[in-house]
């Protein structure tokens, strides 16, 4: 009984760093970086005090639930946090002194932890249901290499195999338990993100119908206006002023659009369309364009790939993914579009580029109202372009990396 009573206090030190983490952490810290490095501190806090207030049994023998920060920081957290938590473990394991007890924690390291790391890129692309049957099945892996490893350093003993089994189910429970409790408030915490952008659309989409009429009527009177002042025998400079004004005008009246596509309903203009040739007229319309930029667009198209959506919010969605990659090169460089489909059921089109590239903390903003990375943009054009996809059944995903290029990937649901 006093085995599960100690099991117990170490599952209550593990709590501590999950409602710390999204309690605090995600609502102060918005660096996705710094945030990695605070939740992998914590797990090495939770490891360190579970270590130090093991199960006792027997001469020199001890039990504890390590495993469970040291899995989870790394499937979460990525390698250097796995790193970093199976470093701490050596070297507090080693404070203790060196022992079979020792020996034993370094090779069941060495074993699982290579384990761990091969899983881990895995686990961050799954769903719950599969992330939570990979953390229990490399829980029961690093258990069971540790019951080996215990019974061949210490002997086999019914006494012992008795307490490592224990702590063989309790871990993979904990696991199990532990998996589900992370995904779960993950889940509510994108929820709630989610929940505060619809509430900006929704105010953007009333502003939008309140004042975009009566902010325009007086820009075209003014666009007009300065159009029949711009005679040809003015002087260079106040022709160049007139054109500066005229070009603001319309750079306002493009934001203005862009707000109109959440203020308005859309056509449900939905039917099967094919991807392959949707590109080639968004090339053929933005090659110009490409060319002022010095940029080269080079295409790889697969035959028959049949989608169900609206023609025109496509082609809007995937000219302003393209169009940012283009402006994303100012000495020029290269745009690969490619269209294909995948084993499980979806068109991929990929969009990548040679440009500046971006930050996992600007890669994870994208999308989000009034956010942008260029000077005078005000995020709105991604925004929607978000929006479009999302509104087909679709998926966005961005690889980036600074100063090394972005890549677009758009998943669309295929049809026959």
């Amino acid at each position: 009984m006093n085995i599960i009573k100690d099991f117990l206090l170490q599952l209550t030190l593990m709590v501590l760093p999950i409602f710390t983490y999204y309690t605090f952490i995600t609502e102060w810290v918005k660096s996705s970086k710094n945030r990695n490095v605070i939740m992998s501190i914590l797990w090495g806090i939770s490891i360190i005090f579970c270590m130090s207030f093991p199960v006792e049994f027997g001469e020199n023998a001890r039990l504890e639930l390590r495993i469970i920060p040291l899995l989870l920081g790394t499937l979460y957290g990525g390698v250097w946090p796995g790193i970093f938590l199976s470093a701490l473990i050596i070297l507090y394991r080693l404070y203790f002194g060196i022992s079979v007890g020792f020996y034993n924690t370094l090779l069941v390291l060495l074993f699982s932890l290579p384990v761990i790391l091969f899983f881990q890129k895995s686990f961050a692309s799954s769903k719950k249901d599969k992330r939570v049957k990979i953390a229990v099945g490399l829980a029961f892996y690093y258990c069971l290499i540790g019951l080996t490893f215990f019974g061949i350093l210490r002997g086999f003993s019914i006494e012992y195999l008795k307490v490592q089994i224990i702590h063989l189910v309790f871990a993979v429970v904990v696991t199990w338990f532990f998996t589900i409790l992370t995904e779960t408030i993950r889940e509510i915490h994108k929820l709630r993100l989610e929940m505060e952008n619809s509430e900006k659309l929704r105010v953007i989409s009333e502003l939008t119908s309140v004042f975009a009429h009566e902010i325009r009527n007086p820009m075209q009177v003014t666009r007009g206006f300065l159009q029949l002042l711009n005679e040809p025998d003015l002087p260079s400079k106040k022709k160049e002023y007139i054109q500066l004004s005229i070009e603001e005008l319309d750079r306002a009246n493009e934001i203005i659009n862009d707000f109109l596509s959440f203020g308005k309903p859309s056509m449900n203009n939905y039917g099967r369309i094919d991807v392959g040739y949707q590109l080639h007229r968004i090339v053929n319309i933005i090659q110009s364009y490409s060319l002022n930029h010095n940029v080269e667009i080079k295409t790889d198209f697969l035959d028959n790939c049949w989608i169900y959506a609206n023609p025109q919010k496509l082609n809007q969605s995937l000219i302003n993914i393209l169009k940012n990659a283009i402006e994303s090169m100012p000495n020029g460089g290269m745009v690969w579009i490619r269209c294909t489909s995948t084993d499980d059921g979806y068109i991929k089109i990929s969009i990548k580029d040679q440009g500046i590239g971006m930050t996992r903390e600007q890669i994870n903003r994208l999308g989000s109202p009034f956010y942008s990375l260029k000077e005078s943009g005000t995020g709105l054009g991604m925004m929607v372009s978000f929006q479009i996809v999302r509104s087909f059944k679709g998926k966005i995903r961005v690889n980036s990396e600074k100063d090394m290029g972005t890549e677009f990937i758009i998943l669309l649901p295929q049809i026959t």
